[in-house]
């Protein structure tokens, strides 16, 4: 009986009275400190640590060692190589900067303050509202389309499809067939004129192998005669000589070496435009041709035969000089220099 009447006491005057804990409650310091709920750190300035609002260390470092009380500055450390924090902070250690992929390039490099900036190499893209896990090949057009918009880094080829314009067609055409015209013209204006000047050399040539020229050497051994004698004379000493299709008669010297000599001045007959085949014919070399170009023209062929008389030897013969003359198609030059140097004594015909 006594036990109940104490349960009943404890019951309604104990039960209702709060416990009291050892601790004080969340948000109270009896002692009199603060608590986080209770202090309110600056945005972006301050980092809360052991119920006291540290200062932030800047970019591109971190916290070593906080700060223990509001009068002094937490202790801040650079960022090691391959760490990066971009913006002021209380954090202990720093960020670790973003490796590119190998199907990456690198933008930006990774500094102290900023992370490193990837993105797809070319021919590669990865969309920015995607995952982009992997990089991505940009996609060709169809043969019935054009590139709309080339691909980039983080957006595919865009494509069309190709409109069949024949109006442009037909303006490009009409552009381009008055040029086409011209040039045509004048393409066959030029033909034209080539002709002429080339039908205009040949007739000057075959004009020197159809005419005898005129002798100038002869007509210092012939006195007192006409032009029209010594035409006259000159053809009928040919009559008893070979025809053209013939060969030429063998001449032979009166008086040798100076014989031959004396007939290079009959040489200077040839035309001008074949005295340099001429002695490419006798095998003087074009070197040698050419350092003679400075000299007149009478001087020239002197000079030049006699290179080929001290090259020849014994060997020279007038008749070698003819027939190369032959060869080159200039059968009257060679006839009027044989007539002559018969003529003058210095060689004479075959029996």
């Amino acid at each position: 009986m006594t036990n109940f009447l104490l349960c009943v006491v404890f019951s309604v005057f104990l039960l209702p009275l709060k416990p009291i804990s050892a601790f004080p409650p969340s948000g109270l310091d009896f002692g009199g400190s603060r608590t986080q709920r209770d202090v309110h750190c600056s945005a972006d300035l301050e980092y809360w640590h052991n119920n006291i609002c540290c200062l932030n260390c800047p970019a591109g470092t971190h916290v070593k060692l906080a700060c223990t009380s509001l009068e002094k500055k937490s202790q801040c450390e650079d960022c090691d190589y391959g760490t990066y924090t971009e913006h002021a902070n209380g954090l202990p250690q720093c960020f670790k900067c973003t490796q590119c992929r190998s199907d990456q390039e690198i933008v930006r490099h990774c500094t102290t303050t900023q992370d490193a900036q990837c993105q797809c190499k070319p021919g590669w893209f990865c969309a920015p509202d995607q995952a982009c896990e992997v990089c991505k090949r940009c996609s060709k057009c169809k043969k019935d389309e054009v590139i709309a918009r080339n691909c980039t880094s983080t957006t595919d080829t865009e494509c069309k499809e190709m409109q069949h314009n024949t109006g442009s067609v037909s303006a490009n055409i009409v552009v381009i067939l008055p040029i086409v015209l011209v040039i045509l013209l004048i393409t066959i204006v030029a033909i034209v004129i080539l002709f002429l000047l080339q039908r205009k050399r040949c007739c000057a040539a075959d004009s020197q192998n159809n005419n005898p020229a005129e002798v100038k050497a002869g007509e210092s051994y012939i006195n007192n005669s006409s032009s029209g004698e010594r035409r006259e004379t000159q053809r009928s000493s040919f009559t008893s000589w070979p025809l053209e299709d013939e060969r030429l008669s063998k001449l032979y010297p009166v008086n040798g070496e100076v014989s031959l000599k004396k007939c290079f001045e009959y040489f200077e007959e040839i035309d001008i435009n074949y005295h340099k085949r001429f002695f490419r014919h006798l095998g003087i070399n074009d070197n040698v041709i050419k350092s003679h170009d400075h000299l007149p023209y009478e001087d020239r062929i002197h000079e030049l035969l006699t290179i080929w008389v001290e090259k020849e030897g014994r060997d020279a013969s007038l008749n070698d000089l003819l027939k190369a003359l032959c060869d080159l198609n200039q059968r009257r030059t060679a006839e009027t220099v044989m007539e002559i140097a018969v003529r003058n004594g210095h060689y004479v015909c075959e029996p």
